[in-house]
């Protein structure tokens, strides 16, 4: 069932000019920006996304979505964390790909970039687990950390903690794409990686590492498995999941004009026994990503052949 509260949403979201306090390269064309946007900091949750757009810029003139990567209370991470209200300052990991985030990268401290969030239902109903199997591919680290982070330290939360572990399994194409190993690892979580040159890691893809993990990584009832990258991969990775009788929650990267449900062109085929719509004997529905998702159980999504 979709979220009843994923509507609220944008109406809750707020709209603002962000100061950036860095924006800095972390990895092969992949930057780091942080925000001085203490509502919207506040009130992000893992999983959610914000609408950013070049201050004073009309080209490109529509604002690009971006998952959060962590929140903070200083600009200096002195005070990295701490109970949600608190936090101030906003991350935000991208890859340099387009008009949007070839400008974006060349935006200094002290510059502004307009933004407004959080945005999107992000994993709030990705249930407890004894092991939380954080899945990455390409860039999709980046809406991961903060899961991890809250199941692990729910100090964040004002509860105690509810994962006995988390994992990472990340595969990119070369070991010059990852970038903020050392994040994931001064959470507490496990790493591993996997890479298609071999460069780094598992040779591989991201489904041979996750069939390589030692036992027992996959335990059903105890393990769940959450995924964010490109949709093939992910897709992939549900279905491994569902083989080894594991629950999965995955974030859709749609591609998104307006951020806030208005123009329907991120929408995924999700399944409705309601819905009038037939494939090969499933009914499906559309949802838009930015509404009713960006996050989706796995085995509702009508993933393409």
């Amino acid at each position: 069932m979709d979220n009843p509260l994923a509507s609220c949403f944008a109406d809750s979201a707020h709209y603002l000019s962000a100061r950036v306090v860095f924006n800095r390269r972390i990895a092969d064309r992949t930057f780091r920006i942080r925000l001085d946007c203490a509502s919207i900091a506040a009130a992000a949750r893992p999983g959610q996304f914000a609408m950013l757009r070049l201050a004073d810029r009309t080209d490109p003139l529509l604002a690009r979505p971006l998952a959060f990567y962590d929140t903070f209370r200083s600009a200096d991470d002195v005070q990295p964390h701490g109970p949600a209200g608190e936090r101030r300052y906003a991350d935000f990991v991208y890859l340099v790909h387009g008009k949007f985030t070839s400008a974006l990268q060349h935006v200094a401290a002290g510059g502004e970039v307009v933004v407004w969030g959080p945005l999107g239902n992000g994993f709030s109903g990705v249930p407890d687990s004894a092991h939380l199997l954080l899945v990455a591919g390409g860039i999709g680290q980046t809406a991961l950390l903060a899961l991890g982070r809250e199941r692990l330290d729910r100090s964040m939360s004002g509860d105690a903690a509810v994962a006995r572990r988390v994992t990472l399994c990340w595969g990119a194409r070369t070991a010059a794409m990852f970038g903020g190993l050392d994040d994931f690892r001064a959470a507490g979580i496990e790493v591993h990686l996997a890479t298609l040159d071999g460069s780094l890691g598992r040779r591989g893809t991201v489904i041979d590492l996750l069939d390589a993990l030692p036992a027992p990584a996959a335990v059903p009832g105890e393990t769940h498995v959450a995924c964010c990258g490109p949709e093939a991969m992910m897709a992939a990775v549900s279905r491994w999941a569902a083989g080894r009788r594991l629950g999965c929650h995955v974030s859709l990267e749609a591609p998104m004009a307006c951020g806030i449900g208005i123009c329907f062109t991120c929408v995924a085929r999700v399944r409705d026994t309601d819905a009038a719509n037939d494939t090969n004997g499933e009914t499906w529905d559309y949802r838009r990503t930015c509404i009713e998702g960006p996050v989706f159980e796995a085995g509702r999504i009508v993933w393409e052949a």
